[in-house]
Formats: C-alpha cells, sequence, structure tokens
C-alpha cells in the first residue's frame, strides 16, 4: 500500500509499504477513505518529538469501511463505516473504566520508554513517537485498529467523510479543553491560537454557556474563520499585546479561562521570551515553545482555569508557576479521551448543531500529502486543515 511515512526532520516521503494484517485477535483492518493532517503532526515533521524512526507512518485523523475484523471483534463487521480515535484504548483497566482512555494502562508496549520521561506511561497513540507505542498512523491506505471494540466509532447515517471525521481528534480535543476550561455560565473564555483545535474549542465554549469568547492569534485568516464560524471577538497580537488588551476587555479582571490551543511551537511575536525560546529550539537546547501558555496564565483572572490541550514535547523554560501558585489559577490539560466524546459529538453533528467541515481548506489526494505538510506548517494558502484522501 502506499503511505506518507516520516524519514528524519522535514523528509516525509509516499513509500510502499506492506498492508497491514490483524496481529491480535482483537484487531481491525480498515481501508482509509479519509484522513487528515494535524498540528501535531508537525512537532513529528518540525524533528521535535523523540523516538521517531525512518519509515514510520505518519497520522492520527482516519476514518474508513472495516475490511477484516479478528476473532475477537464483536461490534465491527466487514463492510462497517468508522471513525477511528487516536488514542488506543484497552476498555477495562483502571483507567479505562473511570474513562481516562487517554491514560490506558495496557497499550503502550514501549511503556519503559515513556516511564523514564513522564514518570507514568500515557496510552498508545495512533501515527505518533515509539515513547508512545510505535503504532502505524492513518496517512496510508490502510490500517490497522488495535482493540477495535473499543474504539472506533460506527457512522450509520449519509454524512459525507467530511463532517465526521473529525471525531477522531481535532473536535473531541477542542470540547474537552472547553470542559477542562470550567466554563460557567455567561464566562469569558480567551483562546490562544486559531487553528483547527482553537476553532472546534471556540465552539465548544459557547456549547458549554460561555457569554464571551475571545481568540487570539495572527493569521488572517485564522482570524477571520473565528470571527465568521466561531463568532468569537478576536485579537491579532501583532497588532497589540494580548494581555493589554484582554484587560481592557475584561475591565482589568482578566477572562475567567483561558486555553493554550498552540502548545509546543507557539510564535509569540517579537517578545524577548520567544525569541529565546526560538534560538533555544533551533540549536538543540529546547523541545518546546510555551509562549501561549505563560500569556495564558499572566492573562486568566485570579482563581481562574486555565486550560492546555496544546501538546507539549518536553521540558518548558520560564513558566511563571509563581503566578499560576499566587493567583490560585487550575490548570488543567492531557490528551483527549477520545472515545468518551464519539457518541455524543456525532449526535451533535447528526442533529444539525455543528457542521465540523466549516475547517477543512485544503482537501488532496493522499499522493500530495508530503507536499502539504510544509504548506500546512507555514499556513501558505490560506491553509488551516488538510484532508488527504487515498
Amino acid at each position: 500500500m502506499k503511505a506518507i511515512c516520516w524519514h528524519g526532520k522535514s523528509d516525509l516521503r509516499l513509500d510502499t509499504v506492506p498492508d497491514p494484517t490483524i496481529q491480535e485477535p482483537t484487531d481491525a483492518i480498515i481501508k482509509i477513505t479519509a484522513t487528515a493532517i494535524c498540528g501535531s503532526d508537525l512537532h513529528l515533521f518540525d524533528g521535535y518529538q523523540p523516538t521517531m524512526e525512518a519509515g514510520d507512518i505518519m497520522g492520527h485523523e482516519p476514518m474508513g469501511i472495516v475490511v477484516e475484523v479478528g476473532s475477537a471483534v464483536k461490534r465491527l463487521k466487514k463492510g462497517d463505516r468508522v471513525v477511528v480515535p487516536f488514542t488506543i484504548s484497552c476498555g477495562h483497566c483502571w483507567f479505562c473504566e473511570k474513562t481516562l482512555f487517554s491514560c490506558c494502562d495496557t497499550t503502550n508496549p514501549n511503556h519503559k520508554l515513556a516511564e523514564e520521561a513522564m514518570g507514568h506511561s500515557p496510552a498508545g497513540l495512533l501515527g505518533f513517537s515509539h515513547m508512545l507505542g510505535g503504532y502505524a498512523g492513518g496517512q496510508a491506505e490502510y490500517l490497522r485498529v488495535p482493540h477495535a471494540d473499543v474504539g472506533p466509532i460506527k457512522i450509520e447515517s449519509g454524512l459525507p467523510d467530511e463532517k465526521v471525521l473529525f471525531l477522531s481528534d481535532i473536535f473531541p480535543t477542542g470540547y474537552m479543553a472547553a470542559e477542562n476550561a470550567n466554563i460557567q455560565p455567561g464566562d469569558t473564555v480567551a483562546i490562544w491560537g486559531c487553528g483547527p483545535v482553537a476553532q472546534f474549542a471556540i465552539q465548544s465554549a459557547w456549547m458549554l454557556g460561555a457569554g464571551r469568547v475571545i481568540a487570539i492569534d495572527n493569521v488572517p485568516e485564522r482570524l477571520e474563520m473565528a470571527r465568521t464560524f466561531g463568532r468569537a471577538e478576536t485579537i491579532n497580537f501583532d497588532d497589540v499585546t494580548p494581555y493589554d488588551r484582554l484587560q481592557e476587555l475584561t475591565n482589568g479582571r482578566g477572562p475567567d479561562s483561558c486555553i493554550d490551543a498552540v502548545g509546543a511551537e507557539a510564535h509569540g511575536g517579537g517578545s524577548l521570551g520567544a525569541v529565546v525560546d526560538k534560538a533555544k529550539a533551533a540549536v538543540g537546547l529546547a523541545t518546546d515553545r510555551p509562549t501561549a501558555l505563560r500569556q495564558a496564565i499572566i492573562a486568566c483572572r485570579k482563581g481562574g482555569t486555565v486550560s492546555v490541550p496544546g501538546v507539549y514535547v518536553g521540558l518548558l523554560d520560564k513558566v511563571p508557576v509563581g503566578a499560576l501558585m499566587n493567583k490560585g489559577l487550575t490548570l488543567k490539560s492531557g490528551q483527549t479521551h477520545v472515545q468518551r466524546y464519539m457518541k455524543p459529538l456525532l449526535e451533535k453533528i447528526e442533529s444539525g448543531q455543528i457542521d465540523p467541515s466549516f475547517v477543512i481548506t485544503h482537501s488532496l489526494p493522499l499522493e500530495q500529502g508530503p507536499d502539504a505538510y510544509p504548506i500546512f506548517r507555514d499556513k501558505e494558502d490560506g491553509c488551516i486543515k488538510v484532508v488527504l484522501k487515498p
């Protein structure tokens, strides 16, 4: 089959690789009908994520048609149309029973690597590094889906792929980010970033009762999407310091909740911290540029909540923990417990409450995927979200 494979920093290739096979009785094989490039993929593309190996298949936002199931699979059958979550979860460990699916205790075969870096291992993830399991990803013609009775959700309506694909990751991620932000009716929510996850965090903040949503970015197309589809007020951080503008908009109190939907590769304008972050990352002295997280902590009102769906890789410099503590902030983060959200969010799509396809700006054949990565990363051609079709 054809698959987009990692061969080093900024080096992705469309390779011919062996088709996946059933390895465990709980596996399924799906033929991919749509897959997407995620902001998290850029951390691999840009070389910030350790433990990648040449030939690793990229991608963790897939859906398709079941073509084979293992002997122990009961929920799925050949011909079912499914969306596959990026989190691989067993469904029966202590964490899965508490619906903390991204914390699954059993699905990372390389858990010792993760334990050395983080103390404990999260779940295995599709299309990420070997520290997180080394599982083949979904930017390919076919995909092996472990624990197929626990992860995929069947799509039994005639909704097109584009409306349901993002149940695999970014819609649940944006929703969990808003849920983690502890939004109370009428609250003011500030969201750093206007990329795909942030767009769904904006939508989800309204669903959870926000009275005001303020989105921060410097890319005109993203800011326009936040205004048009998200009904958000916007701040361009090239024009004004986010803290100063947020103080003005909230009469000096600060937002009730702040969401960092940017993560490890924040730009942050020309601030000294952002310049230092970029320089250290360029020479391998740092893996993360936490400008958005710093700003969110400083801007958030006393007693407020900072939610962090943005992916971070390693250690962060100059994060204002003193402000976090002295202001009495709550900080909540985590990889998304996707399986918890797929069914209720599918119901929102089916009822017409939201059409997630609004974020798609580029739909391309799989073969153009390697060329699409730098376009997506550099936000060229108005690119906000890329969907690939094998």
